[in-house]
């Protein structure tokens, strides 16, 4: 497998129908949050000859993928995994520029290092080659054939999910029958997703590696369908990549090019009232009283945060959402340097299915936790001071539906996730902190995350595909969501496919 990702096909198959659009002008639109979803819609709304303004209540653009400077250290507070650069390029192309132009793209090597309890450890690869050699060095050879077999059922469901599922705005249940879901079907997708990845791999390493992705649907791998395995294979088949500048650069190079076509975009511009009339929304008014008319309105802030302060009302079905667990990270500026560290590095406990029974179902702290720990400094030395470090370590918690008080919780929390690191293989890491920052589910909740949950509403049955909430506001004829609570969901190359599908609604 190439490390460049797999070149989609824009073309749609035979049983694609027209899509229902916001209705009216859509000449001058408006588009509210600067995330990666804001960004990939403005930029495609200004290739199609749009008069579009871009309002972001910070001073950079990026959302949840933002930047914390402190002390020569520069930190990415959000998503650390890049996959899946064919979409960036595609949001690029749609006013005419290329990535290469704008954003140096770093391949990742290895994925990641799996760390388990046992002692071993597994570097991932996406060359299928070294990833089979590697399996058999470190398990034996009869795993690694399982897991060719599994890279082949992974990209299967890639080619047959993507332009059906996942890459098309979905009306109605209805859109999904063709041809593809029949193959889906066929070779096990709407099976649950660890028995499937049993049939190829039957180590618990590599069990874990392929399928821990169903963190970022919001569901266990024991609960979640075959499908979300695409997630596996975008992660740890198609390559992982890092941006020269870190993971920010990527919101400030879309910035840039929207910028230079056209885009008007305002920083420091929280809006906070929505304006409209006969059922349309016809401006946003920010905290400072400015008023930006529209014909047509996007929305980049979390889906049920946009519903209820923006739009002042959130539909019952909204109210009902279930939501993802949510995470304690830890950034930290260090003195220190670990040799047997990679990029990015998993560590696994000796519990699994325990993490996500007590995570998802019991809603408690991690007994046995299994976390990533970061070194965006190792591919990017400019990314701290002359000599030093940066980390980005995250512990995956209970959303704030647990009884749970962070305000107590915090620095108990804190203390414990570095006992916790220098017993995996971190000795002296807290002695060495220069420079640290601590999120949790509160401090989520406060930058606008419905429930403290940075991976949006859980991608259960019920809330995925043409069930989860859809980019078109029931009540308004104007009003488009984007965003990781719309379609297709949670994770980087979702959330750039959401701007590209709320864009296709206007244009």
């Amino acid at each position: 497998m190439s490390n460049t990702g797999t070149p989609r096909t824009r073309t749609r198959n035979a049983a694609s129908k027209k899509i229902r659009k916001v209705k009216g002008p859509t000449e001058k639109v408006v588009v509210v949050g600067a995330g990666l979803a804001g960004l990939s819609a403005a930029l495609r709304l200004a290739g199609a000859g749009r008069e579009v303004t871009l309002l972001e209540r910070e001073e950079v653009p990026g959302g949840r993928n933002g930047l914390l400077q402190r002390d020569g250290y520069r930190f990415d507070t959000g998503p650390t995994v890049l996959t899946m650069p064919d979409l960036i390029e595609d949001a690029f192309n749609s006013v005419g520029e290329t990535t290469k132009d704008w954003l140096e793209l770093m391949p990742v090597s290895p994925l990641y290092r799996a760390f388990y309890a046992d002692g071993s450890t597994l570097d991932v690869h996406a060359d299928t080659k070294q990833m089979e050699d590697e399996i058999a060095r470190v398990i034996g050879a009869s795993e690694a054939i399982g897991y060719r077999k599994y890279v082949d059922f992974v990209t299967k469901l890639y080619k047959y999910e993507m332009n059906d599922f996942i890459d098309r705005n979905i009306d109605t249940p209805f859109d999904l029958l063709t041809p593809n879901l029949a193959k889906l079907i066929a070779i096990g997708g709407f099976r649950r997703l660890a028995p499937k990845v049993a049939q190829f791999l039957k180590d618990p390493r590599t069990q874990r590696v392929y399928s821990f992705q169903a963190m970022y649907a919001g569901v266990s791998p024991q609960q979640a369908l075959a499908i979300y395995a695409v997630i596996a294979y975008m992660d740890s088949v198609a390559g992982v990549f890092f941006p020269k500048g870190g993971m920010h650069a990527l919101p400030r190079a879309l910035a840039a090019a929207a910028a230079k076509h056209g885009v008007t975009i305002k920083y420091s511009s929280k809006v906070t009232r929505i304006e409209r009339q006969n059922g349309r929304a016809t401006a946003a008014i920010t905290e400072s009283g400015e008023r930006y008319p529209c014909d047509v309105l996007v929305l980049n802030p979390d889906l049920p945060v946009a519903w209820r302060d923006l739009l002042g009302k959130t539909p019952a079905r909204v109210k009902r959402l279930r939501y993802s667990p949510s995470a304690v990270t830890l950034l930290v500026g260090s003195s220190k340097r670990y040799e047997g560290a990679a990029h990015h590095n998993i560590h696994f406990g000796n519990s699994w299915d325990g993490v996500f029974e007590e995570l998802i179902d019991k809603q408690s702290l991690m007994s046995d936790p299994s976390f990533l720990v970061t070194v965006p400094s190792h591919d990017d030395p400019d990314l701290a001071p002359p000599g030093k470090h940066s980390y980005y370590i995250l512990f995956p918690t209970p959303n704030l539906d647990a009884n749970i008080d962070w305000k107590v919780e915090k620095k108990r929390y804190r203390d414990q996730i570095l006992r916790t690191i220098e017993a995996r293989g971190y000795p002296g890491f807290e002695s060495a902190i220069e420079v640290e920052e601590v999120t949790t589910p509160m401090e989520w909740e406060a930058m606008g995350m419905e429930r403290g949950a940075p991976f949006a509403s859980a991608h259960t049955f019920f809330q995925t595909g043409p069930f989860r909430p859809r980019n078109l506001a029931r009540g308004f004829d104007n009003v488009v969501f984007t965003g990781s609570g719309t379609q297709p969901g949670v994770g980087v190359p979702m959330v750039l496919i959401s701007g590209k599908l709320a864009a296709e609604r206007i244009i």
